[in-house]
């Protein structure tokens, strides 16, 4: 039986990445070594760092200026090291989510910092609107997608000041407009690579202005200065992100990530809202297209179990929503085919049909 993999992260990457990544662990590049035991600074490593970042520049249409770095420690760790580089007095950030609200608590440590709105009474089912963004701050955060919600930005917002976005969750879905950011991170297991690396894109002359010492591993000038190679970077998942970038700009680039994405998330809202069993949590205007979140109809409560196991019976993988929502979760990243997504459909047309 054929398995459909919506989850959430680490999540689906495109086969041929991991069929080639295998490949690589057996023997890369005809070396007769694993890419698990090769060193970092080999000739035949130094091309995937440099090809990976050219790409990211390419796909992304990254102006000068910037440069892309490839760490480790997560998008988590990313929350720390923001504050650490950017804030000089006072930081603004949009809680959307229980991910923007881990990074405020970090940025608290480091400086004043402004909640500017958040949807936190009504469980973030919306993104706050009509907010005003302190002109006298160093810099506005804000997390593009919320995976646990389901709740995103589509459109990179206007902002007064320097904009800082955790793209982890729909990096390469659409088109950025990198120019009004001063920095975007992410962990990259959903759009980008497996576990285990995490891409910071960061404008060069915006560094160096915090009033603070930095520990050397934490301060992004180490890291730009070294080209991600300060120390021993995560080599596998960065192959793996080259790979899944070349596979990117073969499929038409973001463009083409973007319609796929619209063409997924309109088949499954489609049916939420048609399916007389299921109704979605989220406020339509703001719905992700990376998570969609549903749950049973409160008079259809009592089925959830049931068309848990019924789905995971037809090969749903990773379907539970996450403990704060309950329900289900459909994660449909850049891999995911239009087929998963139509299985999901039939399933839960098939359900609605027994009762």
């Amino acid at each position: 039986m054929k398995k459909h993999n919506f989850n959430a992260g680490p999540s689906i990457l495109p086969r041929e990445v991991i069929e080639q990544t295998a490949q690589a662990i057996l023997d890369f590049n005809g070396s007769g070594l694993s890419l698990m035991e090769i060193s970092h600074r080999a000739k035949d490593f130094q091309p995937v760092v440099d090809e990976a970042e050219a790409l990211f520049k390419e796909i992304l249409e990254i102006p000068d200026g910037y440069k892309v770095l490839f760490l480790g420690g997560g998008a988590s760790l990313e929350f720390c090291m923001i504050p650490y580089n950017f804030l000089i007095k006072k930081a603004a950030y949009l809680n959307t989510g229980v991910w923007a609200k881990k990074a405020m608590k970090e940025a608290k440590n480091f400086g004043d910092v402004v909640e500017v709105a958040s949807s936190a009474a009504d469980n973030y089912i919306y993104i706050p609107k009509g907010y005003a963004v302190p002109a006298d701050a160093d810099y506005f955060h804000i997390t593009t997608n919320n995976t646990i919600y389901g709740t995103e930005l589509k459109k990179d917002p206007n902002s007064p000041i320097p904009l800082i976005g955790d793209m982890s969750s729909d990096i390469f879905s659409r088109p950025v407009d990198v120019a009004k950011y001063d920095c975007i991170y992410g962990g990259a297991q959903k759009n980008l690579a497996m576990a285990g690396v995490t891409f910071v894109i960061v404008k060069e002359d915006k560094l160096g202005k915090a009033p603070r010492t930095i520990p050397t591993m934490l301060d992004y000038r180490t890291h730009v200065e070294k080209g991600s190679m300060f120390n021993t970077p995560p080599v596998v998942p960065v192959y793996s992100a080259l790979l899944t970038l070349r596979w990117i700009k073969a499929q038409g680039g973001v463009k083409e990530m973007d319609r796929r994405a619209q063409e997924r998330a309109d088949m499954l809202y489609n049916e939420i809202d048609r399916n007389k069993l299921f109704v979605g949590t989220v406020k339509e205007e703001d719905r992700s297209r990376m998570n969609i979140c549903f749950v049973m109809k409160p008079e259809y409560a009592e089925l959830e179990k049931e068309f848990m196991e019924f789905a995971t019976s037809k090969g749903m993988i990773g379907i539970k929503g996450h403990r704060s929502v309950g329900g289900f979760r459909a994660s449909c990243y850049n891999a995911m085919p239009k087929e998963s997504v139509q299985a999901l459909i039939d399933c839960m047309q098939e359900f609605e049909n027994k009762h």
